[in-house]
């Protein structure tokens, strides 16, 4: 596959990530300022402590998926060379944790929303990591065959 058709298609994976998160954004937003106040405060009180820190860990884990994107997305633009986005404060940021326990014991709809960012930002890391990987310049069938085509 050439660098063209390769950035292509993550030109399109990251405008794509970029759209799905920003939907869940504010998704959660809608969630947790109106529908999740009102079951926030139907809980105990500890469980609301929890049920708030579960929605600023959500909020996290979008900041650092959309500002990694954003990076993604300057670098496509020519506004970053692909060497900045690799600096550490460029890279996907931790995601806090969330036990099972914990989004087991949250409303249904918090539920989901918890375990929607969490899936995306596993997505989103892995892509992240990618970049750490190296470039192959050619695909290892076409150098099998170059060395079927070299022994005969």
């Amino acid at each position: 596959m050439t660098e063209q058709a390769t950035s292509a298609i993550h030109r399109r994976l990251v405008d794509s990530l970029y759209v799905e998160a920003m939907l869940l954004a504010d998704e959660a937003r809608a969630y947790f300022d109106v529908v999740g106040r009102a079951e926030r405060e139907s809980l105990e009180a500890l469980s609301r402590v929890t049920f708030s820190c579960e929605s600023l860990k959500v909020t996290t884990r979008l900041m650092h998926i959309i500002a990694w994107l954003l990076t993604q997305r300057a670098v496509e633009a020519g506004e970053l060379t692909p060497g900045d986005a690799l600096a550490p404060s460029r890279r996907l940021g931790d995601a806090p944790e969330t036990d099972s326990a914990t989004l087991d014991a949250m409303p249904t709809q918090a539920r989901a929303i918890i375990a929607t960012s969490i899936e995306l930002h596993r997505r989103v890391a892995r892509l992240d990591a990618s970049l750490d990987e190296p470039v192959r310049d050619e695909s290892p069938a076409r150098r099998m065959i170059e060395r079927l085509s070299a022994s005969f």
